[in-house]
């Protein structure tokens, strides 16, 4: 039992720091951006950074929390990308700092068996692990967008591992 311990330690231990660090790096977009250009969209076919960050609020909570912990799933998916205004960018950053602050709670708390118990999640069948996975994957992927568009409207590095080698190779 130790042995699956340790592996539960660790994955959970790991996607709590991806999301940290997709959250980090949200949070560095944001604080280079003006508050007029949260709610802009590049064209009609791409989501604002205000409508990112609210969906993935949702998404983050759907699966994250509501699914893992049994609760009910009140999401309004449609609501997300319908918004064209109403949070400053400090509002959305609070609602998701908190948002991955509950699913993190929510990921070390997951008993065992809800971890490997099978549910049924916008139509998908993922296990807790999956949903986990699913949950980080997602929230990283939205974040490459943020940082994309923060790049386009701002023409600059966003300095993300300033200080960091990015260079040095893998150790044995």
């Amino acid at each position: 039992m130790a042995k699956d311990s340790t592996f539960r330690n660790e994955f959970i231990q790991n996607a709590c720091f991806r999301m940290d660090e997709s959250l980090r790096m949200v949070t560095i977009c944001l604080n280079k951006l003006d508050e007029r250009v949260i709610w802009k969209k590049p064209n009609t076919s791409t989501n604002s950074i205000g409508n990112l960050i609210l969906h993935l609020c949702g998404n983050i909570t759907q699966y994250g929390i509501a699914s893992l912990q049994g609760l009910d799933d009140n999401r309004n998916r449609d609501e997300e990308f319908e918004t064209l205004s109403g949070y400053a960018k400090s509002e959305l950053l609070q609602k998701l700092s908190e948002t991955v602050e509950t699913a993190k709670q929510s990921f070390s708390n997951a008993p065992d068996d809800e971890l490997t118990k099978k549910r049924s999640v916008q139509g998908f069948e993922f296990s807790g692990i999956g949903n986990i996975v699913h949950v980080v994957e997602h929230f990283s992927y939205h974040t490459g967008q943020i940082a994309l568009w923060t790049k386009i409207l701002n023409n600059q590095d966003l300095g993300f591992y300033d200080g960091i080698d990015l260079t040095v190779k893998n150790e044995d």
